[in-house]
């Protein structure tokens, strides 16, 4: 049995929930208030969640190399594939991790309704542990990039875009690169399930794709088993939607901050739809980017991806 600490409104909680159905592992998903914080900290490493514990008693946190260990364990229903699908996968995968991921902490702190029912609901219900969270929410929003009015409507327009794109997408397959799941679906999953089709304000957006929400609510978890990835170079829609998106956005940002990583520099600017924008410089991002150059490089025939990240211009972006 596998405990998953964390919580429901946690966008990485909820993502590695999705890759555990899509694993058929037996698991219970536990609430980090109701666990030993403490106990959890120390041996995980992290006061983040989520924080799993296998049948071993191993406490791991992390969700990409949870992901990575749990693929070993559940042949045939890997989230990240063998070989150039599975780049492409840690690619998009990495895209929401680092970077739409700020859209969902917008939609919660910027927008009171939204504010209020998540502090509230994280703090069960208790008012003055509400606040204290609630006073988090604007720092988060500043340090991720969507203090100005431009970029969190530029965050809202390219949230809706990937909406358009996956409900146009789940009308042709099952999942988002194919008939399968991959990691990429969990991230997606983690995001309408804690955030946008949780949360009062987001909930609104996501109602006018009813296939989308079909899909989180109810269909992605009767996948069985079995099904194909489209094959590369093409992929599908989804995946060339994503690919042509992050040129301009994620890699601006990446760059950035690995610069100011290797700086020291505790903020930097990237020039983002049109505006230079301040964000916080997190060793997370580079490590995480790194994951993705380690697994390019590791390929024995990377002709695909090598020819995927020049069309895209995102080579840079992934280089050692």
């Amino acid at each position: 049995m596998y405990t998953l600490y964390g919580g429901e409104l946690s966008l990485f909680t909820r993502k590695l929930e999705a890759a555990l159905i899509f694993y058929k592992a037996p698991f219970e998903l536990v609430p980090k208030a109701k666990a030993d914080a403490t106990l959890l900290e120390t041996r995980s490493g992290t006061h983040q969640v989520p924080v799993l514990a296998t049948p071993e008693n191993w406490l791991i946190a992390d969700t990409t190399p949870i992901m990575g260990l749990l693929d070993g364990r559940f042949p045939g229903r890997e989230m990240f594939p063998a070989g150039e699908h599975g780049v492409l996968v840690h690619i998009l995968e990495e895209h929401f991790d680092e970077w739409i991921a700020r859209v969902m902490v917008h939609y919660r702190w910027h927008y009171p309704e939204s504010a209020k029912f998540a502090s509230l609901r994280m703090a069960m219900g208790n008012e003055a542990a509400a606040a204290r969270v609630a006073e988090w929410g604007p720092r988060a929003c500043r340090a991720t990039g969507t203090g100005s009015d431009q970029q969190r409507q530029a965050a809202e327009d390219e949230y809706v875009r990937v909406l358009a794109a996956a409900e146009a997408q789940l009308q042709e397959t099952d999942f988002l690169l194919g008939d399968r799941p991959t990691a990429l679906d969990c991230i997606v999953l983690g995001g309408l399930r804690a955030h946008t089709n949780m949360d009062p304000d987001p909930k609104r957006v996501v109602a006018d794709f009813p296939v989308v929400l079909d899909w989180a609510e109810r269909r992605a978890d009767t996948w069985t088993g079995g099904g194909d990835l489209v094959p590369l170079p093409e992929s599908t829609a989804f995946a060339r939607h994503l690919l042509g998106e992050m040129a301009t956005t994620y890699v601006p940002y990446v760059l950035g901050n690995q610069a100011a990583q290797h700086a020291g520099a505790k903020a930097f600017h990237a020039n983002i739809y049109g505006e230079e924008v301040s964000y916080l410089s997190r060793p997370y991002p580079e490590q995480a980017r790194q994951m993705v150059a380690n697994r390019i490089t590791a390929l024995d025939t990377p002709g695909v991806v090598s020819d995927l990240l020049e069309q895209y211009k995102l080579a840079q972006a992934f280089s050692k």
